[in-house]
C-alpha cells in the first residue's frame, strides 16, 4: 500500500514503523510519557483536596 516496503507494525517490527513518521521509539516513549503527565495533572486539578484538620 502506498509503495511502502517498511514490514507492518502488527508483525512485531516496532513501534517506530507505525506511523512512518521517521521518529524513532524514544520520541513515542517520550510522547506516552508526556500524555500520563498530563493525565495526572488534569487528575489531580479534577480531585478535591482534603482540608487538614489543625
Amino acid at each position: 500500500m502506498y509503495n511502502n516496503p517498511a514490514v507492518p507494525a502488527a508483525a512485531g517490527a516496532g513501534s517506530g514503523t507505525l506511523a512512518m513518521t521517521g521518529a524513532g521509539d524514544v520520541f513515542w516513549f517520550a510522547l506516552a510519557a508526556f500524555a500520563l503527565l498530563a493525565l495526572g495533572l488534569a487528575i489531580k486539578r479534577i480531585v478535591p483536596v482534603r482540608e487538614t484538620k489543625a
